[in-house]
């Protein structure tokens, strides 16, 4: 029988999930897609690949669960950021400078991995589900400002922060790139 290093094997299944997330995100910031498979992950904790396929069902399943794990992060930072500001353009600015900061975090490495690996359409749509919980504090501040279309203003200026986080991540000077993205961001929502 298997060692198990918790007090319940509850807590052991826990563990070694966490350790397998990280490990698969170790792998996809320094290899990137190419080099994350079951076998690889379960080869830096230490785990036999079969015994990784008791916590994914794929590489596409890692992925996933790696964006499950991520986003609400980062919907939680974004959240916070914005409710710690009073007035639209310092909320605005505080949600666009959290965005720009996913560029430096090894979490942006899921989203370079996004545009190289399909996807079966029910992890896509879970992806674009999370999706939406990341736009959503933008589009609550555009609602309680009075905006007629907040739903649309926070999708376009979810697209120029977008823009800026490419920006950043080829290399362009990022205290340029953020302070005139977040000036582009705040006329953009002052003037729709």
């Amino acid at each position: 029988m298997p060692r198990i290093s918790a007090a319940t094997v509850a807590d052991h299944r826990a563990g070694q999930h966490a350790a397998l997330l990280a490990a698969a995100m170790e792998i996809l910031v320094a290899e990137g897609a190419a080099g994350l498979t079951p076998a690889a992950v379960g080869a830096r904790v230490g785990l036999a690949r079969s015994s990784v396929y008791r916590y994914f069902s794929s590489t596409a399943d890692i992925l996933a669960q790696l964006v499950e794990d991520a986003i609400p992060r980062w919907a939680a930072r974004l959240e916070s950021a914005v409710s710690a500001q009073e007035g639209l353009e310092a909320r605005v600015r505080a949600f666009g400078a959290v965005t720009l900061s996913f560029v430096r975090s090894p979490d942006y490495a899921l989203l370079r991995t996004f545009s190289s690996v399909e996807l079966p359409p029910g992890c896509q749509d879970r992806l674009d589900q999370l999706h939406e919980t990341m736009i959503g504090p933008l589009h609550e501040v555009l609602a309680d400002a009075g905006h007629e279309h907040p739903g649309l203003v926070a999708r376009l200026g979810w697209s120029i922060l977008g823009e800026g986080q490419r920006l950043m991540a080829a290399g362009a000077d990022a205290d340029l790139v953020e302070e005139t993205t977040l000036t582009v961001l705040c006329r953009a929502v002052r003037t729709s």
